[in-house]
C-alpha cells in the first residue's frame, strides 16, 4: 500500500485540508507511519489494548462497542472515512481503549505514530487546532452517550431516533439502513427490549415497522426545530 493512493482521501480530512499534496509526499516521506487493511468483522483494538497512534480511516467504517459481563452490546459511535481515532488516547496517561473498535466494512487506515503527530501539531497551527477540536469532539460524543443512555427511557431514545431521521430524511417514513440488532446496540439497549417497545409503541398508534422501515404516525412525537 502507497500512501500517494490516498492523497485525495487525506486531504478531505479535518486534520490535513490545509496541506498541499507535496507537503504531504514531503511529510510522510520522512516520518514513520503504517497502512493497515481489515475485513469486515475484524477487531481493530480490543478493549484494554494501547493506544500507540492516530488513525485516519482512508476507507470503510469502524464502531465503537462496550460489551459487559452479560454479553449486552453497545455501538457508542461509527466512524468513517476522513474520521480519525485514538487522538484522545494518544497523550493520555492512560493510553487504553476503553472499548473495542471493529471494521463494521472492509477498511483502510493511516496509522500515525506519536512522535509524527507532536511534529505536527509543533510545526503547524491549523493541525493543532483540528487535533485538538477533534478531541474535544471525541470527549462530547461519549459524554451525550452516557447521558442518553443513564437518564433516557427505551421510548425516549427511539424518539430521539425517529426525531432526528425524519429532519434527516425529510419523510414520515425512515428508512433504517441497519438491523434491528444494530439500532438496538447504538441506542444500547436489548433486541428483545426495543421489539418489545416497538410493538408497544405500535399499539399506541405512535408509529408502524417492519423490517426495513419504521413509519411515524403520530406527528406529536416529533420535536419542532
Amino acid at each position: 500500500m502507497n500512501i500517494k493512493k490516498y492523497l485525495n482521501i487525506l486531504k478531505l480530512t479535518d486534520l490535513f485540508r490545509e496541506f498541499s499534496s507535496m507537503e504531504l509526499l514531503d511529510l510522510f516521506k520522512t516520518n514513520k507511519y503504517t497502512l493497515s487493511q481489515y475485513k469486515k468483522g475484524s477487531i481493530i483494538y480490543f478493549e484494554s489494548e494501547t493506544c500507540t497512534s492516530l488513525d485516519i480511516i482512508l476507507k470503510g467504517e469502524v464502531i465503537v462497542q462496550k460489551i459487559d459481563e452479560k454479553g449486552n452490546v453497545l455501538t457508542v459511535t461509527e466512524f468513517r472515512a476522513t474520521n480519525n481515532i485514538g487522538g484522545n488516547l494518544l497523550f493520555s496517561k492512560h493510553p487504553y481503549y476503553p472499548m473495542s473498535v471493529l471494521a463494521k466494512s472492509d477498511t483502510d487506515i493511516l496509522h500515525i505514530n506519536k512522535d509524527f503527530v507532536l511534529q505536527l501539531c509543533q510545526n503547524n497551527q491549523a493541525f493543532l487546532i483540528q487535533f485538538l477540536t477533534c478531541i474535544s469532539d471525541k470527549a462530547a460524543i461519549l459524554t451525550n452517550k452516557i447521558k442518553s443512555i443513564s437518564m433516557k427511557s427505551i421510548r425516549a431514545s427511539i424518539i430521539d431516533f425517529l426525531n432526528y431521521e425524519y429532519y434527516s430524511q425529510k419523510n414520515t417514513t425512515i428508512k433504517l439502513h441497519m438491523t434491528k440488532k444494530e439500532l438496538a446496540e447504538r441506542l444500547g439497549i436489548q433486541r428483545t427490549s426495543l421489539s418489545r417497545e416497538l410493538n408497544k409503541m405500535r399499539k399506541d398508534g405512535l408509529l408502524t415497522y417492519d423490517a426495513h422501515s419504521i413509519t411515524i404516525c403520530d406527528l406529536s412525537i416529533i420535536k419542532k426545530t
